[in-house]
């Protein structure tokens, strides 16, 4: 267990290069806005992606991909690949999702390959959250330890947009990530026992941002 962790630690570092602080999920265009002004607001809008929206959709494409993972299931991740890919909303959540999904494997191929894993190459991609998940679950490394990590390691990197962007400056940032540890946890634990069924989301304006941000004229992130 302590290994997991350690490794998880790595992996869903901002250290790790997938280059996740130059993506916003659309939040850029929601400051420039003026739809996010506070702390208030940003901590309720990333309460919405997590109980219904597209970090609420990650979750439960990563517990599929997970359980396809851990049991060798290669047809069945290669599925739950496709239709990750397919459901980006917008040209830039898709370049998110994907950019940041291959560099990922390309990363762990260096330093920790898996034979499990040698169908995900860095040429064909996987969303990020596809990535993640089967590299933890070839591994060995167990769902409840994973998708929690890899929730927290999502929310923090938007917080860190809101920090730069609004700015609501870095103690705020934190108090918005601890004030958030109840509902990550619970997303984890509902998403674990989740199926493809459960996906869908209600987050229209957060999809709507990220097809606003494709022609912002004055732009700091790439999505």
């Amino acid at each position: 267990m302590t290994l997991d962790l350690v490794r998880l630690a790595t992996w869903l570092s901002p250290a790790f290069p997938v280059g996740a602080f130059s993506y916003s999920h659309g939040l850029e265009w929601l400051i420039d806005s003026g739809a996010i002004r506070s702390e208030d607001a940003l901590s309720r809008w990333l309460e919405d992606l997590l109980e219904q929206g597209s970090i609420w959709n990650d979750a439960v494409l990563f517990a599929e991909a997970h359980r396809a993972a851990a049991s060798d299931d290669r047809e069945r991740l290669r599925q739950v690949a496709e239709l990750a890919e397919a459901l980006a909303p917008s040209r830039e959540r898709q370049l998110e999702t994907m950019a940041q999904g291959r560099a990922f494997l390309v990363a762990l191929s260096a330093a920790w390959p898996a034979p499990a894993l040698a169908h995900l190459t860095a040429e064909a991609g996987a969303a990020y959250p596809i990535a993640v998940a089967a590299a933890a679950g070839a591994h060995g490394i167990a769902l409840d330890a994973a998708l929690p990590t890899y929730l927290n390691a999502f929310a923090a990197n938007l917080i860190s947009v809101g920090v730069r962007l609004v700015p609501i400056g870095q103690t705020a940032g934190l108090k918005i990530l601890a004030a958030l540890h109840p509902l990550i946890a619970a997303t984890a634990e509902r998403a674990e026992e989740s199926t493809l069924a459960d996906l869908g989301s209600a987050t229209v304006l957060a999809d709507i941002a990220s097809m606003r941000h494709e022609t912002q004229y004055s732009r700091v992130f790439r999505t």
